[in-house]
């Protein structure tokens, strides 16, 4: 049970953190500072802030017509979900 509340606390803090960083990288786009890498946003979607990220890609209005960047962000959520539906199942 304790792997389920630290999890949950993980996938708290990471979507958090993912959320943050699109706004501060949407900020600097707009101030023409030091960006926030996209690997860096990918790899946060990766470790399970996908969900933020959608979420702040919408309410920012950021990153939403980049290329490749949406699509790879599309793939590691279908392998999320993949990989969610492979736990639960087996």
């Amino acid at each position: 049970m304790d792997w389920i509340v630290a999890g949950a606390l993980w996938l708290a803090l990471i979507n958090f953190v993912t959320f943050a960083s699109f706004g501060f990288d949407k900020a600097r786009a707009r101030r023409g500072g030091r960006r926030v890498p996209e690997f860096d946003l990918l790899m946060m979607a990766l470790l399970g802030g996908s969900p933020a990220a959608f979420a702040a890609r919408k309410a920012f209005r950021h990153k939403t017509r980049k290329q490749p960047f949406s699509w790879r962000l599309c793939l590691i959520a279908a392998l999320q979900v993949g990989a969610l539906i492979g736990l639960l199942f087996v």
